[in-house]
C-alpha cells in the first residue's frame, strides 16, 4: 500500500505576499485527492514535528537554535541574516518558519522508518527540500530534508540509496551532503544556466553525483529519452536498497520560476518507472510555484503510486479545489489547469545537446561498472 503523509502545518503558511511561495501548495495537494476520493484512512498519516536533536543529524546545532529563536522572535539579527542566511528576499522571518519545515523532515523521518521496516512507497509532497545547508538557509529551504531522510535510510540499515532529482533547479545541498560517498548516489535533471548555477555534467561530487543540466523548453520526449537511457540506467546499475525521487514540479511547462517544458506526464512517468528498481520508495515535493500545475502534478503523481485512475475531466468537488486558489503575482489559469488532473502530451524532439549530455553521462556509468 502507498501511504500519503501530510500536516495542517501548510495550511494557511506562506512565505509572504510576493514571495514566490506565497501560495498553498500542499493543502491543495491534499485536497484535491480528498476531493478525487484517493486518501482512504489507511493511506493517510499525520507528518510528526522532527525535534531539534534530529535536526542536528546534519544540521549544525547552532544553526537550529537560531531558526528556532528567529520564528520565536519574528526577527533576526543582521549577524544572523549574514551568517544563516535567514531573514532575506529568500528565506524570510515568517511565523511557522521553523515548525513548517521540521514537520517536512518529520514526515520524511516516518517515511524511512516506514519502508525500512515493510518494503513500499510513501509520499511526503511538503519535503524535497534540497538546497539548504548544514549551516545556512538557502532557496526557500530552511532545512534539508532529503538529506535528513537518506542519512536516517542508512542509520536504518540501508546500503545504497538512490536519490533522483527532477526538480528544475539542482539539488546542490544534497549533492553537497553526499560528496564522496559511495552509499548514495545523486542523480539530478535541472535547466541549465538557472539558479544556483552548478550540476554541471562534468561534475562529479567524489563520484556520487549524475548532473544533467538540460536546455529551454525540454519537453516530454527528451524526457523519456533521459529516463530511459540515463536515469533508469544509472539507478538500476546502483542496485539500491531504497529510492528518494524529489519531484519537483517547477519543471512543468507553467512554472514561473523555470523554462522547462514539461507535462506533468513526466513525473507520473518517472514515479511509476522508478517505483519498479528497488523494494522501498519516498517521493517528495520540491519547487513548484503555481498554485494550479503544483497541486494537479503531485496529485498525479499519487494517483501513480497509489493505483488510481485519473479522470478526464476532474468532478466539480476537485474543480472546487483548484477554483479557489489564489495568486497575488499572476493573472488567472486556464481552462485546462481547472479541470483536468493529466496534462495534454508535450512533445517533441530530442535535441543533440540532450543526447550528448546523456551519453556522456552513459560512458561515465559503463566506465564505473
Amino acid at each position: 500500500m502507498a501511504i500519503f503523509i501530510g500536516s495542517e502545518i501548510y495550511r494557511g503558511s506562506r512565505y509572504g505576499r510576493l514571495h514566490p511561495l506565497s501560495i498553498e501548495r500542499v493543502p491543495a495537494v491534499i485536497d484535491l485527492c480528498r476531493a478525487l476520493g484517493w486518501l482512504s484512512q489507511d493511506e493517510w498519516r499525520v507528518s510528526p514535528r522532527a525535534k531539534p536533536a534530529a535536526l542536528t543529524g546534519f544540521h549544525a546545532p547552532r544553526y537550529i537554535a537560531a531558526l528556532r529563536a528567529a520564528e520565536a522572535a519574528g526577527s533576526v539579527s543582521e549577524e544572523v541574516r549574514l551568517r544563516h542566511g535567514l531573514g532575506t528576499l529568500s528565506n524570510p522571518v515568517f511565523p511557522e518558519m521553523y515548525r513548517r519545515p521540521a514537520t517536512a523532515v518529520g514526515g520524511g523521518l516516518l517515511a524511512a522508518e516506514m519502508v525500512a521496516a515493510s518494503p513500499g512507497v510513501v509520499f511526503n509532497p511538503g519535503g524535497g527540500t534540497h538546497h539548504a545547508l548544514a549551516d545556512r538557509a538557502s532557496g526557500f529551504c530552511f532545512l534539508n530534508e532529503p538529506v535528513l531522510t537518506i542519512r536516517h535510510l542508512l542509520r536504518l540499515g540501508m546500503r545504497r540509496v538512490a536519490y533522483v532529482d527532477i526538480d528544475a533547479h539542482h539539488g546542490d545541498g544534497v549533492e553537497i551532503a553526499f560528496d564522496g560517498s559511495e552509499q548514495v548516489r545523486v542523480i539530478s535533471v535541472h535547466e541549465a544556466k538557472r539558479w544556483p548555477f552548478t550540476g554541471e555534467v562534468t561534475d562529479r561530487a567524489g563520484g556520487a553525483a549524475f548532473n544533467l543540466p538540460v536546455p529551454r523548453d525540454f519537453n516530454d520526449t527528451e524526457f523519456s529519452h533521459v529516463l530511459e537511457q540515463m536515469i533508469l540506467p544509472a539507478v538500476a546499475a546502483f542496485r539500491p536498497d531504497a529510492i528518494f525521487l524529489q519531484c519537483g514540479a517547477d519543471a512543468v511547462l507553467e512554472d514561473p520560476l523555470a523554462r522547462l517544458s514539461l507535462s506533468n506526464n513526466s513525473h507520473a512517468r518517472a514515479a511509476a518507472a522508478l517505483r519498479a528498481l528497488a523494494p522501498a520508495m519516498i517521493v517528495s515535493g520540491g519547487g513548484g510555484y503555481n498554485p494550479w500545475s503544483a497541486p494537479r502534478c503531485w496529485s498525479l503523481v499519487w494517483a501513480t503510486l497509489s493505483g488510481r485512475e485519473v479522470p478526464e475531466r476532474l468532478p466539480e468537488p476537485a474543480r472546487a479545489v483548484l477554483a479557489r486558489q489564489s495568486w497575488a503575482r499572476r493573472g488567472q489559469p486556464s481552462e485546462p489547469l481547472l479541470t483536468t488532473l493529466r496534462d495534454a502530451p508535450r512533445e517533441g524532439g530530442v535535441r543533440d545537446e540532450v543526447r550528448q549530455g546523456v551519453r556522456l553521462l552513459r560512458q561515465r556509468l559503463r566506465a564505473e561498472h
